[in-house]
This record gives C-alpha cells, sequence and structure tokens, in this order.
C-alpha cells in the first residue's frame, strides 16, 4: 500500500502543477478576448483565428485543470446530504463513486477520444471556418484531459481506502478551500470592519 500512496501523491503533485499552469491560460483567453473586441470595434476587423483559439484556451483549462479540482475536493457534490453521515460513511461513498461512476465514465470517454484524437492528428484537421486554426491540438486535449482525471480518480481511491485502513489523514482528501459558509462568514466580517 505504501508504493500505492507514494504513487497518489505522484500524481497529485503532477496534477497540481499542470492546473496551475493552465490557469494562466485564462489571462491569455481574457486578453485574445479583450485586444479582439478592442479591435473589431476600433478598426472594424477580426479573424475566426482569435475566436477559435478562445475556445481553445477554455477547453485547454477545464480539461487539464479538472483533475486538480478533484484532487482539492472542489467538484460537484450534495454536501448537504453526505455531510449528515460520518467521515468514515462518506469516504465509503466516495469509494462507490470512484469505482462505479467517476472511474467508468472516464475510461469510457478515454476508449472513444483517443481514436477520435488520432485520427484527428492522422488527417490534419483544419477547421472548416474562414481564416479557422488546425483543430487537432484542441481534439488531442480531450483524451490528455481525461487521462489526467483517471488518474486523479486512482490517485483519490487510493487515499480513501488508506484512510479506510488507517495508513492516511483525511486532510490529504478534504476540501483545501473554504466551504460556501466560510466565505459567506468571511465576507460578513469583512462588511463589518468596513
Amino acid at each position: 500500500m505504501s508504493s500505492l500512496l507514494s504513487f497518489s501523491r505522484f500524481i497529485d503533485t503532477m496534477n497540481e502543477k499542470i492546473g496551475t499552469t493552465i490557469s494562466w491560460a485564462l489571462l491569455a483567453a481574457v486578453l485574445i478576448c479583450s485586444g479582439n473586441a478592442l479591435v473589431r470595434y476600433a478598426i472594424n476587423t477580426s479573424s475566426n483565428a482569435w475566436l477559435e483559439i478562445q475556445w481553445y484556451l477554455f477547453g485547454a483549462i477545464f480539461l487539464l485543470a479538472s483533475a486538480n479540482t478533484l484532487k482539492r475536493n472542489e467538484h460537484v457534490r450534495i454536501d448537504v446530504v453526505v455531510g449528515r453521515f460520518s467521515k468514515r460513511t462518506q469516504v465509503w461513498i466516495d469509494v462507490f463513486g470512484f469505482i462505479f461512476f467517476l472511474l467508468p465514465a472516464t475510461l469510457l470517454i478515454l476508449y472513444f477520444a483517443v481514436p477520435f484524437a488520432m485520427e484527428s492528428v492522422r488527417n490534419q484537421e483544419v477547421s472548416s471556418n474562414a481564416g479557422g486554426l488546425i483543430l487537432w491540438p484542441a481534439k488531442v486535449l480531450i483524451p490528455i484531459g481525461f487521462l489526467l482525471l483517471t488518474l486523479q480518480g486512482l490517485s483519490e481511491l487510493v487515499k480513501r481506502i488508506g484512510y479506510l485502513q488507517g495508513l492516511v489523514d483525511a486532510s490529504e482528501f478534504e476540501k483545501q478551500a473554504p466551504s460556501p459558509a466560510e466565505e459567506i462568514e468571511a465576507i460578513k466580517a469583512a462588511n463589518q470592519i468596513n
């Protein structure tokens, strides 16, 4: 189990670095969007390439950062219901969800996405829009993103099993960001100071 936990920590570190790095793509997308809008209104010209690069960047952000979102336990869940159970029961629910929902879904998408992306690379697929970009890099992001999400799902599963065996502290997979209730309290406190 210790080798699995080491591998899990490697996956966590890798996905955290990828997630942090790809977050800069949001700034690039905003700058491109703003620049494109300014040019379009100032000199009445534009290109489909500028619109498509924004789509590619947003796609890259969502696909490559989803594994880090899972690692940080910030994905959508029903905390109102699950939060009423003991920590151990919550972990069992997570294990069930990873085994029967997350991993089968990501593996199925990978199964179809790899040939889809490889066909696009093989054909050197290009956008059908006038002035559009090459498509295959965007399509290759799909299997890469789901591979990272699959690996993170396996990492989370290993950590949950480690917790159930008493080898892992719950802090390794608990939410790292403040809860909505904590954020509301922080806003209220900040407003009282002002």
